[in-house]
């Protein structure tokens, strides 16, 4: 498919465009967006594939060999969703109601068990499993779905500028953090861009080595990852081994694995393996994807939800059983990984600190003396504030083989956040509208090579985190914070006059 319309030419103008796409989903049927980004999931995922079959098709010719489509007519996005497809005109030339049919009754049907043929391909089992969550389209009406094709199909290498712009897979992204917004259950399967660029900076995996997020929610992780490691290819062989044989993940949420799946290969990773089912019971949803999977792992990224509680099903697979879900998971992720293995993990502040249950302490110590715990960054309050979470959280970085002597901590803040003497004020966190970036860490990457000791980092040896019963929580002993030395006399004061001045203004606004 070419677009014969103008270029899209600036991030700014595709987010727009993609805007208006999703104005239209909205009106027809999808209000929020845990309804219309997966429906507008597998509409680009589609779109993409078939520009993508069709360059494949073209290479293949010029070389003289032969390619199989993963789809035939009349399934593929040129035959039914562009203008000029050949079953499309066909279907509005027919009786009213024909498009919608085929949709639900022939297409979707036809793509869902894709997997269930004989010498199904890789790539048909992706195809079948981005629509295991949908069984009709939720559009209301043919024309809004037309409206809505009509869109995407202009959505092309031709019309996408990608020298000055980010390409569609980034623009793709910015929709799933929707998913967490106003409160929605989405947000627990997002994390901020800059976290996931910093965890995969530090741990720098490379060609040749697996990566696995054993949570992997929308696959931001393995997605980000992938983007860093393809600039390291140096040859074909390279790039076959990054997009078919490097990233494994697991995703148990019905609707949100079809999700990754499609966004993995709108990154250009043609063979996710993504397992779908619960990693902590083991119970298995389809495993298709994850037959050549390793037992163990070069290196794990993951985001394990916050405050989840797992029952005795899950427990009982773990040496030391709790219902957190966190704890399970860190368990998973320590016995996940190769001897010599890289890990980045996001963790709760409150499992750092707590020492009142024996799981807690039972796997953190497992955590120190099988690895080599060699930093933890805490973060000020509200990094995940934009995915619905208030919770304070860190990163832990670890290598699995030999046991932990030092930890080296960093704290992020932001240097705008001191006072004029210096001193950091109280109640400091991120907000919606003040978000962590790539500048909150520019020391902390300064600092790393060395672990070097600054007023945001320090080291504690294994001894003082023995002694404190395995609390790990971050304590800076080189932090200036700000007091309020008032009085309650002066407070109650400040308190009175605000209030007054509060009831002066209010007062003008009652006329």
């Amino acid at each position: 498919m070419r677009s014969n319309n103008r270029k899209i030419t600036t991030p700014q103008s595709l987010n727009a465009y993609i805007k208006s796409i999703c104005d239209i989903m909205r009106r027809s049927g999808r209000a929020g967006a845990l309804e219309y980004v997966p429906e507008l999931t597998w509409m680009l995922f589609l779109k993409i594939l078939d520009e993508r079959e069709q360059r494949e098709a073209e290479e293949a010719r010029a070389l003289g060999d032969t390619f199989v489509p993963s789809l035939e007519y009349p399934y593929r996005w040129q035959d039914w969703a562009a203008p000029e497809g050949k079953k499309r005109q066909e279907l509005q030339a027919g009786t009213f109601g024909a498009f919608m049919s085929f949709v639900n009754g022939e297409l979707i049907p036809h793509l869902r068990n894709l997997k269930h043929r004989p010498g199904a391909t890789p790539r048909q089992k992706v195809i079948s499993e981005v629509f295991s969550a949908t069984e009709r389209t939720g559009i209301d009406t043919a024309r809004n779905l037309l409206d809505i094709l009509d869109k995407i199909n202009e959505l092309s290498v031709d019309s996408v500028d990608e020298t000055h712009m980010f390409p569609i897979s980034q623009v793709y992204e910015g929709l799933l953090l929707k998913m967490g917004e106003k409160n929605n259950d989405g947000g627990q399967f997002f994390t901020p861009r800059e976290v996931i660029r910093v965890m995969v900076k530090v741990i720098d995996p490379q060609i040749g080595e697996t990566v696995y997020d054993p949570c992997c929610g929308t696959g931001g992780f393995l997605a980000q990852a992938y983007q860093y490691m393809k600039e390291k290819a140096k040859s074909g062989s390279d790039m076959e081994i990054l997009k078919t044989r490097t990233f494994y993940g697991r995703e148990k949420d019905n609707k949100v694995y079809p999700i990754a799946l499609a966004n993995l290969v709108l990154q250009g990773i043609d063979e996710p393996h993504i397992w779908h089912g619960n990693t902590l019971t083991g119970l298995e949803v389809y495993g298709g994807l994850f037959g050549d999977a390793p037992a163990l792992y070069d290196v794990i990224l993951t985001n394990p939800p916050f405050g989840g509680k797992e029952g005795k099903d899950a427990q009982t697979r773990f040496a030391y059983k709790t219902s957190s879900t966190q704890v399970l998971f860190l368990q998973h992720v320590i016995d996940s990984l190769k001897p010599g293995g890289r890990c980045g993990i996001v963790i709760d502040e409150g499992v750092l600190f707590r020492t009142n249950e024996n799981a807690f302490v039972q796997t953190k110590r497992k955590l120190l003396n099988e690895c080599n715990l060699w930093c933890i960054v805490s973060l000020a309050p509200g990094v995940f504030i934009n995915a619905g979470a208030a919770s304070k959280t860190n990163i832990l970085f670890f290598t699995k083989g030999e046991p932990t002597r030092e930890i080296w901590y960093y704290e992020v803040y932001p240097p705008e956040w001191r006072d004029r003497q210096g001193r950091l004020r109280p109640g400091t966190r991120f907000t919606i509208k003040y978000p962590i970036t790539a500048k909150h860490f520019e020391e902390f990457f300064r600092l790393l090579p060395e672990r070097g000791i600054s007023e945001r980092s320090w080291r504690v040896s294994i001894e003082e985190i023995e002694a404190k019963g395995y609390d790990l929580k971050a304590v800076n002993p080189n932090r200036k914070v700000q007091e309020d030395t008032r009085t309650p006399e002066e407070l109650l004061e400040v308190i009175r006059s605000q209030a007054e001045e509060i009831l002066r203004i209010t007062s003008r606004l009652n006329f």
